[in-house]
């Protein structure tokens, strides 16, 4: 007896920027209609996906080639350009960077890169920074970008040592994949990676017109903005809409596009969260959206600690860990502000995340995980602490609340720095002009203090601060030397003892 089974195909397709006009995506659901295709889902680079039968993929190609779509089966040699279009006007605060810039950037890309393009607004934290490889984060000359260049195949970053015009980035970026592609032995998947050269290879191919590089990129603590549910600004309104089970209906999707062109919005936005957000919606328009939801049994309003999850694209393993794990937060009421969590199953995948929890290997005995954490829970940072090794599903639960805990605890310790001001130094040392100067890290707090040295860097009692090399860093952050200051140790005690007292 003969068992058929059926070949399902993945496709993917491109949405430049994150951005679909209305009159674009309206062609695709249609042919997805008409092959019986039910569902869709989004990508955290803000692409689209679907499966599709093997009898049914000639249709679908026929189809997608009438509609001009950049798609692929099966395949991800091309990865969608990443852009924070969908912030603006909503979570920006940028002076230049504005729809007419991305536009005129995205069209400019006369090829389909195949490394990881993101254009990013540095004023906006909804859009990671640094999740390609070739990262264009905007600065604060008016259409100048800083670049940087993550290499394929590391986490090594490398800061180009000037900014990039708007009008050059597509040329910028298709010389450093020819410089990459022809000596990748040398740029692709190397512990050490020279990007000076790299820089002086990709200028020799042509001349752009450049900013110097005078400060260096700063952004803002990173908080997450909430971005699900109506939402009003300037005097129109915004609704961005979450999946739990990361599917749209192509039904849905369809009477979006349909109340779209009624009320004459022209385009819908994807995030890196596996949603959407639909902008310009007039408040005599409600009417009509509430409909489609009602229509559809549309959930909005979710809790934040659901919305800051990441997980890999098509990814069901890491959507159920990641249901089992929020089920078990909400049963808590963990506190989980300014924290994003990130489920690794692929040690490629690049996932953005304050709190990583990466699989490690299923045997007989269960399933294994890495719990590790960003330098200062920054979820922009790509060096990673490792919190816990080897937790078994069974204590991830344990370990996360612990490692949430923590955090707070950080938080705590910074915030109460400004609780005592206050404190009289002068009092606290009284009967003693003795001052014995310990450094402390700004970072983590850790301190370095000369009569125990650093175990973990090998630096034996004794030796001062002044005396470490300019490369010494912080063994609990790893933060460079600039980043401690000078304590008077006793003066550093009393404040603790108050501290606690305080606490008590």
């Amino acid at each position: 007896m003969k068992t058929n089974i059926t070949t399902v195909h993945q496709i993917k397709v491109n949405l430049r920027g994150g951005i679909v006009a209305v009159g674009d995506l309206l062609p695709i659901l249609e042919i997805l209609q008409q092959v019986g295709i039910r569902e869709i889902r989004f990508g955290t680079r803000q692409q689209l996906y679907f499966e599709v039968n093997a009898d049914e993929l000639e249709q679908i190609e026929y189809g997608f080639l009438s509609t001009d779509s950049e798609f692929e089966i099966d395949n991800d040699d091309y990865p969608n350009i990443v852009s924070s279009y969908v912030t603006d006007d909503l979570f920006t605060q940028s002076t230049w960077l504005r729809e007419g810039v991305y536009r005129d950037v995205l069209d400019s890309f006369n090829y389909k890169p195949k490394l990881k393009v993101n254009l990013v607004d540095n004023s906006q934290s909804l859009v990671p920074l640094f999740t390609g490889n070739l990262n264009f984060i905007s600065s604060e000359v008016s259409n100048y970008w800083y670049l940087y260049v993550r290499f394929p195949k590391t986490n090594i970053l490398y800061c180009w040592s000037s900014l990039i015009y708007s009008f050059d980035i597509s040329s910028v970026c298709q010389n450093i994949e020819e410089v990459i592609g022809e000596e990748s032995g040398i740029f692709v998947g190397c512990e050490e990676v020279d990007g000076v050269l790299l820089e002086e290879k990709v200028k020799s191919k042509g001349n752009y017109f450049s900013q110097a590089l005078t400060t260096l990129l700063t952004t803002d603590e990173f908080q997450l903005p909430y971005y699900e549910g109506f939402n009003r600004y300037n005097d129109k309104f915004w609704l961005g809409i979450y999946r739990r089970s990361e599917l749209f209906t192509v039904d849905f999707l369809s009477d979006i596009c349909t109340v779209c062109a009624k009320t004459r919005i022209a385009q819908i936005y994807t995030t890196p969260w596996k949603s959407i957000i639909i902008k310009g919606i007039q408040a005599s328009d409600r009417k009509l959206w509430n409909g489609v939801l009602n229509k559809h049994r549309i959930n909005v309003r979710h809790a934040s600690n659901e919305l800051n999850w990441q997980t890999e694209d098509v990814c069901n393993y890491g959507l159920a860990l990641k249901h089992e794990l929020i089920f078990h937060f909400n049963q808590m009421d963990l506190r989980t502000f300014k924290l994003c969590f990130a489920i690794k199953t692929n040690p490629k995948s690049s996932l953005f995340g304050s709190i990583i929890i990466k699989q490690l290997f299923l045997d007989t005995d269960g399933e294994w995980f890495d719990v590790l954490h960003t330098v200062d829970f920054n979820p922009n940072s790509k060096n990673l602490i490792c919190y816990e090794h080897k937790v078994p599903r069974s204590g991830l639960i344990g370990t996360l609340t612990s490692l949430c805990n923590y955090y707070y605890e950080l938080q705590e310790t910074k915030s109460n720095l400004s609780i005592f001001d206050h404190v009289d130094y002068a009092s606290v040392n009284e009967g003693s002009h003795e001052v014995v100067v310990i450094h402390q890290c700004m970072k983590c707090l850790s301190l370095y203090d000369p009569e125990w040295g650093d175990e973990i860097a090998n630096i034996a009692a004794g030796v001062t601060f002044a005396a470490l090399d300019d490369t010494y860093c912080c063994s609990i952050c790893n933060a460079g030397k600039e980043c401690f200051v000078a304590v008077n140790k006793k003066t550093l005690a009393a404040i603790n003892a108050v501290r606690i007292e305080f606490n008590e």
